[in-house]
């Protein structure tokens, strides 16, 4: 246990900021579960603010959250594609392809 005076408040602050940061992350780690289940722009809105708080309050490195950040970036944009060729793949389904070059 620590003996002066100066040691043990940096104990109760190192203990206090331990506590909040620990119930962001969990806050952020259920934010993010809940995007990765129905990826939309909406949800990665939400993503976004909640890294770019957690690299404002250092509980994450900038290099980290903007790793994430391109990462759930991706995840939206393939369903996006995806919807986007199953549309096309809709429409020339009806139409004979001609296969001579």
């Amino acid at each position: 246990m620590p003996i002066t005076k100066s040691v043990k408040k940096a104990l109760r602050q190192s203990e206090t900021r331990r506590k909040r940061n620990s119930g962001f992350k969990t806050n952020l780690k259920k934010t993010v579960k809940a995007f990765l289940a129905k990826p939309d722009q909406k949800g990665l809105k939400t993503v976004y603010s909640m890294l770019d708080k957690a690299e404002k309050k250092y509980i994450y490195h900038k290099n980290k959250v903007n790793r994430l950040k391109s990462n759930f970036s991706k995840k939206v944009e393939k369903k996006s594609v995806k919807k986007a060729v199953k549309k096309t793949t809709e429409k020339k389904s009806g139409k004979r392809m001609s296969t001579s070059k």
